[in-house]
């Protein structure tokens, strides 16, 4: 694991912040042969094919460290990737962490992060083995997790064919509920943090959930395509469609919409289906599946997981269809996260 030089925070000088994250990431792992403090990391080779993910986490983008704890941080840092390589039907295996450091971020503090990290890494059987740190004038997290799959046993966003259900698992929009929460004025996010459905939606935010286990399922029952939604239904999807040069019609009632969201909507003055639809930070599978295996996938998710599937959708040859409660169609607008929207 190496550093850079000039890296500091209070409370800690470089070799004391190096010593202290090998504390919080010793101990025994399967198929880890040199882990932390070398200048490189070595582990068994997989089996079969490699699976690499890997994602950041920029203070003032993606968190504010004022509206989520550095536990749950380091937690989602992890999971977020985690959820990426279940979308490929890969099982997660190692993990690297690198983290840039403003000069006010407290020891305490980092040491929070990296045990939220090592949580996230024991619920779902990885090893983090190393990772790099610098300074900087914000808060960065970059992590690589690497995954294995069966050869050729990996589904893509590219197998989707025109008849294919549209399907997702869970429910859609609460994490975007919960960042509306987290930029409501404070006397309704207090009101709201008071019922049980604004602690769901701000759980939601910090705290996602990866579907590995469920994309297994998913893979296993005859999955055509699949991916996890980060950046909304409809932008997600036309990155699917797109890469199986196909289109889709969904059906707008049958969006399985977050109870929590639905029931907090009035007083966070948000559209519920708007938030679930391009809203983002959800994590739930995307995935296309015959009609003839539907039933399987979804009695399976259930049973194994107690997760239900939702049928949307199915895919057609061409163009992103929106269809309402009335039947009338109008073009899927692909909205969602786009680091770049703004940009000038």
């Amino acid at each position: 694991m190496g550093y850079a030089r000039a890296v500091s925070t209070r409370g800690f000088s470089e070799d004391e912040l190096i010593a202290a994250i090998r504390k919080v990431l010793s101990g025994d792992a399967p198929g880890v042969v040199i882990r932390v403090g070398d200048d490189a990391a070595v582990v068994e080779a997989a089996a079969g094919q490699q699976v690499l993910s890997t994602d950041m986490l920029v203070e003032g983008v993606h968190f504010e460290r004022s509206t989520i704890s550095a536990r749950d941080l380091g937690a989602k840092s992890i999971v977020v990737n985690v959820s990426d390589v279940a979308a490929m039907a890969a099982s997660p295996r190692y993990a690297l962490a690198s983290i840039a450091l403003s000069p006010e971020v407290e020891a305490a503090w980092v040491m929070e992060l990296y045990g939220g990290m090592r949580a996230a890494c024991d619920e779902y059987a990885l090893t983090l083995v190393g990772g790099d740190c610098s300074r900087a004038d914000a808060v960065v997290i970059s992590v690589t997790v690497v995954g294995e799959v069966a050869p050729g046993r990996a589904v893509t966003r590219a197998g989707a064919h025109p008849g294919d259900l549209i399907v997702v698992t869970g429910s859609l929009g609460a994490a975007a509920g919960g960042l509306a929460l987290s930029r409501a004025r404070p006397s309704k996010a207090a009101e709201a943090l008071g019922k049980r459905w604004g602690r769901e939606l701000a759980e939601a935010l910090a705290r996602p959930v990866a579907r590995v286990a469920e994309a297994l399922t998913l893979a296993q029952a005859g999955a055509t395509a699949m991916m996890d939604l980060s950046d909304g239904l409809a932008k997600d999807l036309s990155r699917l469609c797109l890469e199986s040069e196909a289109g889709a019609r969904v059906e707008l009632a049958r969006v399985p919409v977050a109870p929590a969201l639905r029931e907090g909507a009035g007083l966070l003055g948000v559209d519920p289906l708007e938030l679930a639809i391009g809203g983002g930070e959800d994590y739930e599978l995307l995935a296309t599946i015959d009609l003839t295996h539907l039933d399987r996938a979804r009695n399976e998710l259930d049973e194994r997981f107690g997760v239900t599937l939702t049928e949307v959708g199915v895919i057609i040859e061409e163009g992103l269809v929106a269809v309402d409660a009335d039947g009338n169609e109008s073009p899927l607008e692909p909205k969602g996260w786009d680091h770049f929207a703004d940009a000038t």
